[in-house]
């Protein structure tokens, strides 16, 4: 049976409880803390930041999203540190990021423990919002390695660059992603039934990915807003006609506190990073 849990609260908190080497692939879109250069900038709501004024469709703004340059290193660097943890040797995380995030990703992922293998840019195309006299930022990235050396098991071979442009009939978060992309990159975890793993489930687009290609699928979600949405949307794809048969599927999505039985010690170097806290 493939299951599938949506976690209401804290991805950091989550991922402690979780036992170590219990995930096949993470895919994750965390909130960037850009959007202007400055703590006064980054402190506007999201909607602000990621949207123009003459967007027609309005969404929920998120949290998380207002950390300092320093901030935001620091805490890329515990999760991905608890990612380093619950991955199986040799497999694959993949992490979204922009422009003014890309080196602090790429270092938070190396001091997290994971190996970085390089990054693959998703052209957005020329749909992407123009800003006079400058070049068009069209393109995002997606920082991505391994725990340790590579899983050679994998035969699949894609693309070093993706081309798609944002759908706004199929968008639900101010900053989601196509689910053509998400699919096209869960290709690398390989056979379905993996263990798909998304800290920063959004509207849930990693999860629908996951459905479509039979694997399992735990995410984290800490706003009320886009958990509904994105509790809603996973539902709706594990019971799709034409994907399998739906009572072979399970949707669990939990809220509240995590039973203390179920915590999870977590690397020493990570602890120091916490102490310093």
């Amino acid at each position: 049976m493939n299951e599938f849990t949506l976690w209401k609260g804290d991805a950091l908190e989550y991922m402690k409880s979780m036992p170590s080497a219990s995930v096949d692939f993470l895919a994750t879109d965390p909130p960037y803390s850009s959007g202007g250069a400055f703590r006064d900038d980054r402190n506007k709501n999201t909607s602000s930041k990621y949207q123009n004024t003459e967007t027609e469709k309005e969404y929920p703004d998120f949290m998380g999203d207002s950390r300092d340059q320093l901030a935001y290193y620091y805490w890329c660097a515990l999760w991905l540190g608890q990612c380093s943890r619950i991955l199986k040797p040799g497999r694959v995380a993949c992490v979204f990021t922009d422009w003014r995030q890309l080196a602090t990703t790429i270092n938070a992922f190396q001091i997290g423990g994971l190996v970085w293998r390089g990054i693959v840019p998703w052209n957005k195309t020329e749909a992407a919002r123009p800003t006079k006299g400058r070049f068009r930022a069209q393109c995002e990235y997606i920082v991505w390695g391994t725990v340790g050396a590579m899983d050679e098991q994998t035969e699949v071979c894609l693309p070093g660059f993706f081309t798609y442009s944002v759908k706004p009939n199929e968008k639900q978060h101010v900053t989601g992603k196509p689910l053509s992309l998400l699919v096209d990159i869960l290709q690398i975890a390989g056979e379905p039934s993996k263990v798909i793993f998304d800290p920063f489930a959004g509207s849930g687009t990693t999860g629908e990915a996951a459905a479509i290609l039979g694997h399992q699928f735990i995410g984290c979600e800490i706003d009320e807003n886009y958990y509904q949405i994105a509790k809603k949307r996973i539902e709706q794809a594990v019971r799709k006609p034409g994907l399998w048969h739906a009572t072979q599927q399970s949707v669990n999505p939990t809220k509240g506190s995590l039973p203390t039985s179920q915590a999870v010690s977590q690397p020493e170097f990570l602890s120091d990073l916490e102490g310093l806290s």
